[in-house]
C-alpha cells in the first residue's frame, strides 16, 4: 500500500547565504504599497461588499460577465495585507468583514478554487491571531475541495466539467495538504497526491511548458488529450498557466518534500524564464505570433511569487540565486509607470496590462484582481526579506 508522506511543517524558505535584496526595491516596493492602499480603499469605498474580476477603460466592472466565481478571496487577501502592512485598524475591520463574506463559500463544490478563497482570507486571518476557529474554516474547504476527486482518473476536476483537468488547480491543491495534515486524514493526503502526480504526468511537457487543460474518459479515467481554454492553441504555452505551475509545484514540494515536484517547478519555471527574458512580463501566450497585446501581467507577478519561493527551497545556490534576482527584477518592471497606475487616479485598479480571457473578450489588457493580489503578495515576501523589521 502505497503512503502519501505529508511533512509536519511546510520547508521554510532560506535564501542563499549572501545574496540580499537589492537597494532599488526599496523605494519600488513603497510605491506599490502606496498606491495599494489608495486604490484598495477606493474600491470599498466605492462598491462596498463587492467582488469586481477586472477593470473596463480601468474602472472596476461591478456587474461584468464573470467565466466562473473563483475570485472573492482576492480583495479580502489584499485588505489582510495592507492591514498587515499600514497597522490602519480599518483595513483589519474590512479584511475580517471580506473574509465573512465569503465563509458560506467552504461548502461551495462547484468550483475548483476554494484554496484561492480561503488560503488568502480565512488562512491570513487565522496567521493574524491565532484562533483555531478561523483555521477550521480552510480545513473545512480543504475537505470540499477533496469532494471533488475524480478516482478513475485520479485528478481534481476544473469547474468547467467533470472530464476537464485544470494547470489552474495546483495553486488551490496546497488547501487540500494543509487539511490532510491538520487532520491526519490520510484519504486527503492521497488524493493531494495523487492529483499532482496526475497532474504532473499529463499537464507538463517536457520542455518545462504547461498546458492549460487535460481531458479524460469518464468511462475507464484514460487521459485522451491536451487542450486550452485561454491559451493561443491546444498547444501553446499560456503564460498564467505557466505561473501557476512554476508556484503551484514548488508549494507542493513545501508540503511533501518529494523532489519530484522541485524538478517539476524548476522545469516550468525555467521554461518561463527562457522564453520571457529581459522582457520579464510575457505576453498572454508564447506561442501566438506578433501578439496583439505584448504583456499579460497578472501572469508576471504569479511568476514572480512562484520564483521567490523556489529560490527559498532550491538547494543549489546559483540556481536560486537567479530565480531570487528574477523575481524582484519581474517586481521592479511591475512598479515602473507603464504597469503600476501610481500616478493615474482615474485607473482604479492597482496593475495595468493584465487580461482574464481573451478568447471571449473578457477583462483584456485591464486590472484584474488576482493580478493585484499576487503582485502584492509578492511585494510582501520579498518586503520582508528586504526590511524584516517592518
Amino acid at each position: 500500500m502505497t503512503t502519501y508522506a505529508i511533512l509536519p511543517e511546510p520547508l521554510p524558505l532560506a535564501l542563499p547565504d549572501g545574496w540580499t535584496v537589492p537597494a532599488s526595491f526599496a523605494p519600488a516596493a513603497d510605491r506599490a504599497w502606496r498606491t495599494a492602499a489608495t486604490k484598495v480603499r477606493g474600491l470599498v469605498e466605492r462598491h462596498p461588499d463587492r467582488f469586481p474580476l477586472y477593470t473596463q477603460g480601468g474602472a472596476w466592472a461591478v456587474d461584468a460577465e464573470a467565466w466562473t466565481n473563483w475570485c472573492e478571496g482576492f480583495l479580502g487577501g489584499q485588505l489582510w495585507m495592507l492591514a498587515d502592512h499600514t497597522g490602519d485598524p480599518w483595513f483589519r475591520e474590512r479584511a475580517e468583514h471580506y473574509s465573512r463574506l465569503v465563509e458560506h463559500r467552504k461548502d461551495d463544490r462547484n468550483v475548483h478554487d476554494l484554496g484561492f478563497l480561503f488560503w488568502s482570507t480565512w488562512r491570513r486571518w487565522y496567521e493574524a491571531t491565532g484562533d483555531p476557529a478561523r483555521d477550521d474554516v480552510v480545513v473545512h474547504a480543504g475537505r470540499t475541495a477533496a469532494s471533488r476527486f475524480n478516482e478513475l482518473g485520479r485528478y481534481l476536476p476544473s469547474f468547467l466539467a467533470p472530464d476537464s483537468l485544470f494547470i489552474d488547480i495546483m495553486m488551490n491543491v496546497g488547501i487540500i495538504f494543509h487539511a490532510a495534515r491538520r487532520t491526519g486524514d490520510p484519504d486527503l493526503a492521497r488524493i493531494a497526491h495523487e492529483h499532482c502526480l496526475t497532474t504532473r504526468r499529463v499537464l507538463v511537457r517536457g520542455d518545462g511548458s504547461a498546458s492549460h487543460e487535460g481531458v479524460f474518459d469518464l468511462t475507464d479515467g484514460r487521459f485522451l488529450r491536451q487542450t486550452t481554454q485561454q491559451g493561443y492553441s491546444d498547444d501553446g504555452s499560456w503564460a498564467r498557466g505557466q505561473a501557476w505551475a512554476l508556484y503551484g509545484f514548488g508549494t507542493v514540494y513545501r508540503h511533501t518534500g518529494d523532489r519530484r515536484f522541485l524538478d517539476t517547478a524548476r522545469a516550468c519555471a525555467d521554461f518561463y524564464i527562457e522564453r520571457t527574458g529581459d522582457r520579464l512580463v510575457p505576453p498572454n501566450d508564447w506561442e501566438e505570433p506578433d501578439p496583439e497585446r505584448p504583456y499579460e501581467s497578472s501572469a508576471a507577478a504569479a511568476a514572480a511569487g512562484g520564483l521567490w519561493q523556489l529560490a527559498g527551497l532550491e538547494p543549489d545556490s546559483d540556481r536560486a540565486r537567479g530565480y531570487a534576482d528574477y523575481a524582484v527584477r519581474i517586481l521592479t518592471r511591475l512598479c515602473e509607470d507603464d504597469f503600476l497606475a501610481h500616478d493615474d487616479p482615474a485607473w482604479e485598479g492597482l496593475l495595468k496590462h493584465g487580461s482574464y480571457h481573451e478568447a471571449k473578450g473578457l477583462g483584456v489588457d485591464e486590472s484584474v484582481m488576482w493580478g493585484d493580489y499576487w503582485f502584492l503578495d509578492a511585494i510582501a515576501a520579498v518586503d520582508a526579506v528586504a526590511r524584516p523589521a517592518n
